[in-house]
């Protein structure tokens, strides 16, 4: 057990530049006050003591503002930032190496007693606000965008943001030597680059309608079909975007 503790204390250091003393992260990190509790309370769950280990999750919501359910599986060295408001579920699992950031939320989408809850794998970054929904998996090393809204399988090493959340980018390795990549603002506008598909289009058509009247450098069907191959490209990568996330 200390063995774990002085792992999770090792683990602010590398996780929160803004950690400077032991006895400060030990006395002043909610997170890890609430995983400490959360391991009591899962104990406590696995032995089918539910009351007693819903009344401690209870306690540490109370204490740290922060609700973890204790059917809830957590990996080593799990690490959550600022924490307030983050709620993870009943069947959530959750890998080696993740991090949360403040108002997180691991929710269900169903009413049946089964799994309902997201998997993250390892080494995942969830950031602030964001949301992610039902029984899915978020692949390892994978970044969540704040505010994002997840409610699709996430392939390993993708960096996703936006709602619904879409794919933008691949990772790399985002922890070396057990620090992350704070990098947080260096993530793709979907937004922007869908208006850009949209504006492409546009463009597309506009040749395409001069293209009827040639002026002899290039064959008019020829060009067309250029055009609309272009067109048709473009309009691919939009639903993308627009047309339902991942």
């Amino acid at each position: 057990m200390l063995a774990t503790i002085r792992e999770d204390i090792h683990t602010a250091f590398d996780r929160d530049p803004a950690t400077r003393t032991t006895w400060e992260a030990l006395t002043c990190y909610p997170g890890l006050h609430a995983i400490w509790m959360h391991r009591i309370a899962h104990a406590c769950w696995g032995a089918q003591f539910f009351w007693l280990g819903r009344f401690i999750s209870h306690i540490a919501r109370w204490l740290t503002g922060i609700e973890i359910h204790p059917g809830a599986t957590i990996g080593k060295r799990f690490f959550i930032d600022h924490g307030m408001g983050i709620v993870i579920g009943e069947t959530t699992e959750v890998g080696d190496d993740v991090t949360l950031y403040h108002g997180v939320t691991l929710g269900g989408t169903t009413w049946e007693k089964i799994k309902r809850h997201p998997t993250l794998q390892d080494g995942v970054i969830v950031g602030a606000g964001a949301k992610v929904l039902g029984a899915i998996t978020i692949g390892e090393q994978s970044r969540i965008g704040a505010n994002s809204v997840v409610f699709k399988d996430v392939p390993a090493h993708s960096t996703v943001v936006g709602i619904p959340g879409t794919v933008v980018a691949t990772t790399e390795s985002l922890i070396e030597d057990g620090k992350i990549n704070l990098d947080h603002h260096l993530l793709a506008n979907p937004v922007a680059e869908a208006l850009g598909h949209v504006l492409k289009m546009i463009d597309d058509v506009n040749a395409r309608v001069d293209a009827f009247h040639s002026d002899g450098k290039e064959d008019g069907a020829k060009a067309s079909k250029k055009l609309e191959k272009d067109r048709i490209s473009e309009q691919e990568k939009l639903e993308r975007f627009l047309g339902g996330g991942i």
